[in-house]
């Protein structure tokens, strides 16, 4: 076995989940997952913990023919029930891993829209409570994310495991500067080329620093918008892959925090289902700053990508519940789905009114020039 491979699944459990003896564990992953897998079971027994192995991750194949076979019903749009029986084992859990690893990353992209949100909405009782736990979403280079990423396997994993196993400590120490700028802030102002020009409040939220713990790779900064506060235009320039298939010039106006107005150069009706899937869908949840250097190209993967240096992302719908400060308005959503604005030229982050960023470059940074 790949010695990166042993140490992917010890800093798992080390530092994202902080296995304790006793932890009944669930690792969610695709059979060609099944190196990190067996590393996993062996840091698991190690550790005096009880682990299960899941394949909901696997199951892209089988959930496609289960949405299709339910969307061909009887011509009505479907109707879903949550599965009580996968709550009550997420309920029985004290810790989650999930592991990304395709052997076909397109196998969705026939699923009516319309049927997937509506499976999101009964679904969200699973999901609120996994993130309830002690969780970790991460990534292992599978074949087919590797081609997806248009790099050779070896290149690939040389990538996922350079942007993975690294000293997260050190990490968090280099982000503190950008949380301790964001945190206290009360308005914030993102400007990239002609094409993205918008404000939005972010008083009274909390700006969180992710540094490997529940996402790995981390490397972001993230916080929450005042959810009627965004106002201004935004060109996602770099794609979004979405239900097994790209979305490219995400374009979004905003007015009172609402998308008013949206646009994409290719699937925008795929970017329209998104935002019709509630009233929340059509604000933002989330606003996040790249800060991993190693992630340093786009792979179509928004575990990574929205990690990217000198990116800023923006999701639609849901926020996380951490990042709303007390007596604020959570922006609430069956769906979360992250949009990526480069940063690297003819662009800044202004923060209450003092630029921050300039061109990628933050002013805790050796070469920042305002």
């Amino acid at each position: 076995m790949d010695p990166r491979i042993r140490e992917h699944a010890q800093i798992i459990a080390d530092h994202s989940v902080d296995l304790t003896p006793g932890d009944n564990v669930i690792i969610d992953a695709h059979p060609v997952a099944e190196d990190l897998v067996v590393a996993l079971h062996e840091v698991v027994g190690d550790a005096g913990a009880n682990p299960l192995t899941t394949s909901k991750r696997a199951g892209k194949r089988q959930h496609r023919a289960f949405l299709r076979a339910a969307a061909d019903g009887d011509g009505d749009d479907p109707e879903f029930d949550t599965p009580s029986h996968e709550l009550a084992l997420i309920e029985n859990t004290d810790v989650y891993i999930a592991i990304r690893a395709d052997d076909n990353a397109t196998e969705t992209s026939d699923v009516d829209p319309e049927v997937s949100a509506a499976y999101s909405q009964a679904y969200r009782p699973v999901q609120d409570e996994r993130l309830s736990k002690r969780w970790c979403l991460t990534q292992f280079p599978a074949p087919a994310n590797a081609q997806l990423a248009e790099m050779s396997r070896d290149g690939y994993e040389n990538f996922v495991w350079d942007a993975v196993n690294k000293d997260w400590d050190a990490v968090r120490e280099h982000q503190q500067q950008m949380v301790e700028i964001l945190d206290p802030a009360e308005e914030v102002h993102i400007v990239s080329g002609d094409t993205t020009d918008v404000t939005m409040s972010v008083a009274g939220n909390t700006t969180l620093n992710d540094y490997g713990e529940h996402n790995l790779p981390g490397g972001e900064v993230f916080t929450a918008p005042v959810p009627d506060s965004v106002q201004g235009e935004v060109l996602f320039d770099m794609p979004l892959y979405h239900q097994g298939r790209e979305i490219t010039d995400a374009y979004l106006e905003f007015e009172n925090g609402e998308v008013v107005s949206h646009a994409a150069e290719k699937n925008e009706n795929l970017l329209t289902e998104v935002l019709e899937t509630d009233d929340g869908a059509r604000r933002l949840g989330e606003l996040g700053i790249g800060m991993n250097r190693d992630i340093d190209r786009f792979t179509y993967n928004m575990l990574f990508d929205e990690k990217m240096g000198d990116t800023v992302h923006m999701a639609v719908g849901r926020a996380y519940d951490e990042t709303v400060g007390e007596g604020n308005e959570a922006n609430d959503s069956a769906v979360h789905v992250d949009m990526i604005v480069d940063m690297s030229e003819e662009s800044f982050i202004e923060v209450d009114g003092e630029v921050v960023q300039k061109n990628g470059t933050f002013r805790f940074e050796d070469g920042f020039e305002a």
